[in-house]
């Protein structure tokens, strides 16, 4: 990762950014990645246009599971078209991809010419692609990512797994930048050692849930029952339900971070494989900025943000899960110590305070 000379000097011309975001801030990547950096871009003489591609609406369904109510194809022609509308932009943004499953010769084919473009990756979405079942979406787009690095001026990537991959594509610049949160919104509230009922707690999507917390949950049970604690799954379901040790509670931007600080430990299971390698550990960054102690599987970023036996524990194993989470359920110090430390690691390295100017610096980088 380069260095960066953040002691810029506000532009003097007005230099407009088209962004081309995969959602809305209803979709975290989008909100976490692109969006919250608006106001330092803007600070420092860049105007942006923000073009989303899919709506409120598509992640609604998304969420509700009904893939069946989706099509992609008004997505991608009010896509070009905006492509075409704001064609005089001075740089392009896009997160991952502008036309998702279009091969990137007619993509970039539509993009302007000679305009600068800066790609964003937190997710390995190429897998997407080159691991697909089908053979001829394999044929056609297993390469298209690489493509699309290529062509960029700058490549950011979440960490250094999507990082290596743009470097291997060819990509002409590459940084890391970490996910971040804004520390004025995740202020840092020290836990109270007598609280009757400790929660154990997860942020996530519904299709998250299922795939990944849910068998987590059953796994932790018998201890959260010895323990007298509850699990929280914020986001596991649109509607809100309490059963037994699980309690599950709809996400909204204005109460994740209410509710995340009523929990007491934050989990973030994980798989190993190709596709969890790509991911940024956000979860773990919104439980450490509340001052959480963590627990995490040994996977990918995950152990590049959790140092074991300081900020929360690194785990291989349902064994590892279960004494993990009595260990810290059976001492509230140990938490509390944990939570601070997780606390100051996110405010030294993966704060918006701290990369905001970082970033602004890159694009005034690229456009001039």
């Amino acid at each position: 990762m380069g260095n960066i000379n953040v002691s810029s000097v506000v532009r003097k011309t007005i230099m407009n950014i088209l962004l081309l975001s995969r959602y809305t801030r209803l979709g975290a990547s989008s909100r976490l990645r692109t969006m919250q950096y608006l106001p330092d871009l803007a600070s420092n003489g860049f105007k942006i246009e923000s073009v989303p591609f899919f709506d409120d609406i598509y992640l609604r369904e998304l969420y509700k599971g009904d893939r069946n109510n989706i099509s992609i194809i008004k997505y991608l022609f009010e896509r070009i078209g905006k492509i075409m509308k704001y064609s005089s932009a001075d740089l392009i943004w896009i997160e991952k991809e502008a036309l998702p499953w279009i091969p990137w010769f007619i993509e970039g084919s539509l993009l302007p010419k000679n305009v600068p473009i800066v790609t964003d990756y937190d997710d390995a979405v190429f897998h997407r692609y080159d691991m697909h079942k089908r053979k001829l979406i394999r044929t056609m787009l297993s390469s298209k990512i690489k493509k699309i690095m290529k062509n960029s001026s700058l490549v950011i990537s979440g960490n250094s797994y999507l990082n290596s991959y743009a470097i291997n594509a060819g990509a002409k610049k590459t940084f890391i930048v970490p996910t971040v949160v804004d520390l004025n919104t995740y202020n840092f509230k020290e836990k109270s050692l007598d609280k009757n009922i400790a929660c154990v707690g997860w942020i996530g999507t519904p299709q998250t849930w299922q795939e990944l917390a849910h068998p987590i949950h059953q796994i932790l049970s018998p201890i959260l029952k010895k323990n007298g604690a509850i699990f929280r799954a914020i986001g596991a379901s649109m509607e809100p339900s309490i059963n037994d040790t699980l309690e599950i509670t709809p996400w909204t931007e204005e109460s994740e971070v209410k509710l995340i600080q009523s929990m007491d430990i934050g989990v973030m299971p994980l798989p190993d494989n190709p596709w969890t390698r790509g991911k940024c550990g956000y979860k773990l960054i919104q439980y450490m900025a509340c001052g959480l102690p963590v627990v995490a599987s040994s996977v990918g970023v995950n152990c590049d943000i959790v140092e074991n036996g300081i900020n929360g524990f690194l785990v291989d194993n349902d064994d590892d899960w279960q004494k993990a989470i009595e260990k810290l359920l059976n001492d509230p110090g140990l938490r509390k110590e944990m939570g601070k430390a997780g606390r100051k690691k996110i405010e030294q390295q993966f704060s918006l305070q701290t990369w905001g100017p970082r970033v602004a610096k890159m694009f005034e980088d690229v456009c001039n």
